[in-house]
């Protein structure tokens, strides 16, 4: 059956009125997750995961949910950049460059619909680029055996950090903590607790589904109470939207340009959607910036970011679907919500659950579609929700998580275990130890070491197999560029990133 058809039987899937409805749903909830400054997509998912086992949803209805809650977060984080000057994210971060300078200007109505058009082109552009590029990728995948996995698994750890991480040290020291807990439990070869401490509860390992609504949502609601008093934050006030035709056309070139670049960036590994954002804005900057207009107030400045980023989102999803190796944090989470429903992904992915897998592919169209006509007219309502007190939200936030993580197991050790990942996250992130390489590793861990064991039983002990094929030594190579260029490349663009903020700023 060729792609045209199993997209054409996602539809089928995508267009029931339960999928609908749940579409409808991830993308409000998501955008208003998404406009509280600091959350960003990852938490959103990561708080709303244990609401879908709670309601006891089919594994498609699951991820066609938590695949509007990603795209809903991804554009509600651009309100709050857009009106407070507060990036939602890091990606949201080039979006505050001429977003706020609009606002300042009594067009922040036009601001947030330009945001809206150009991340419904990013994502659209990008979900089409999924439909061509997975499947041909997840054939090539079956070509891989245990030595070229091992070292794809390598590939995602060395290129975690990505151009835009701070420090690769602690990236790399993230990721070994997360294969250290990925070890707890009894060893599948061997039947040998280790770790267990004579627990029962830990007999089968730590359930990652914990662990990052701890790392994610709990240890963000710690820093947003700390960071915020008991008072909503006072935001721009939004003017009736005046957005001509000749307007939308005028951003239409960045947006695409935006979208592609994305998109690339968002399949490569370690790159994702900050440098997708930065490369955009960068380029657009270049191909557009005839008067001096970028950095104050310009349109084309809006919408290349916001294309860039969200087609960086879509395009993660490629390499989490062809190869079960995340592309973003988000995506991590998506995965590890794949795993606890005994859904494997990879290249069998397609052939084994191609029902569910073209069924989310065409709710991610249906989705857009859904976020672009909710969020130009809801806007106002969506920007009400900056001025909510703290005090009143986060207790709300704190329950779904809370409820959700007992329905699953009905373990109260499993909420300590939550609050206990949740201050660890806070200690982490006081350090600047990032949380992804820990979920990675626990998500990851178990495959890799099964990978290592099946090589060297294969290979009779041979460590060189690891190292035998052309194919697993392209993939070594990668990772180690993937290790060094970040150490090299990162500080310059960095820099640049800082140096365009600073100079918006002083502008």
């Amino acid at each position: 059956m060729d792609t045209m058809s199993l997209l054409m039987n996602g539809f089928a899937v995508a267009l029931t009125p339960e999928s609908i409805m749940f579409a409808v749903i991830g993308a409000i909830l998501g955008t208003l997750i998404g406009a509280l400054p600091g959350l960003g997509p990852a938490n959103g998912v990561a708080i709303l995961i244990p609401l879908a086992f709670s309601l006891g949803l089919s594994p498609t209805s699951s991820l066609i949910l938590l695949t509007s809650v990603y795209a809903g977060a991804m554009y509600g984080g651009r309100i709050s950049s857009i009106l407070l000057n507060i990036p939602g994210d890091e990606p949201a971060m080039m979006t505050c460059l001429d977003g706020y300078p609009m606002a300042l200007k009594g067009k922040a109505a036009e601001a947030l619909a330009i945001s809206a058009i150009a991340s419904f082109i990013g994502s659209f552009i990008a979900t089409i680029g999924l439909v061509i590029l997975a499947p041909i990728l997840a054939k090539f995948a079956l070509k891989f055996g245990p030595a070229e996995y091992f070292a794809l698994f390598a590939l995602a750890f060395a290129t975690l950090g990505g151009i835009t991480g701070k420090n690769q040290f602690k990236t790399l020291m993230a990721a070994a903590i997360g294969l250290m807990i990925a070890s707890v439990g009894i060893d599948i070869s061997t039947g040998v607790q280790r770790f267990t401490f004579n627990t029962l509860e830990l007999f089968e390992g730590v359930d990652f589904i914990i662990a990052i609504v701890g790392l994610f949502a709990i240890s963000e609601l710690l820093f947003f109470l700390e960071r915020h008093a008991g008072d909503g934050l006072k935001q721009v006030a939004i003017n009736k939207l005046k957005l001509s035709p000749k307007d939308i056309i005028k951003v239409l070139p960045a947006s695409f340009r935006g979208a592609v670049l994305g998109f690339v960036a968002g399949v490569l590994p370690g790159a994702g959607a900050s440098l997708g954002s930065f490369i955009s804005y960068t380029l657009e900057k270049r191909v557009s910036d005839k008067d001096g207009t970028f950095g104050k107030g310009d349109a084309r400045g809006v919408a290349a970011p916001e294309a860039g980023n969200n087609g960086a989102a879509s395009g993660a999803l490629v390499p989490m679907l062809t190869l079960g190796v995340p592309g973003s944090g988000t995506t991590a989470v998506l995965l590890a919500m794949l795993i606890s429903l005994n859904i494997s992904p990879g290249p069998m992915l397609f052939q084994q659950n191609a029902d569910l897998v073209w069924g989310v592919i065409a709710a991610m169209f249906v989705g857009n579609l859904v976020l672009l006509l909710l969020n130009i007219p809801m806007v106002g309502i969506f920007v009400r929700l900056l001025s909510i007190p703290p005090k009143y939200l986060m207790p709300v936030v704190t329950l779904i998580a809370s409820v959700g993580i007992y329905s699953v197991s009905h373990s109260a050790l499993d909420l300590y275990f939550m609050v206990g990942f949740g201050v660890l996250g806070y200690i982490f992130r006081k350090v600047d130890i990032p949380l992804v390489p820990i979920i990675l590793g626990m998500l990851l861990g178990p495959e890799m070491e099964k990978s290592l064991r099946h090589a060297l039983v294969l290979s009779d002990g041979d460590w060189t197999a690891l190292f035998n094929s052309g194919l697993s030594m392209g993939l070594w190579t990668v990772a180690i560029l993937g290790l060094v260029l970040p150490i090299i490349v990162g500080p310059i663009v960095r820099a640049k990133m800082s140096k365009s903020k600073a100079a918006t700023k002083e502008d």
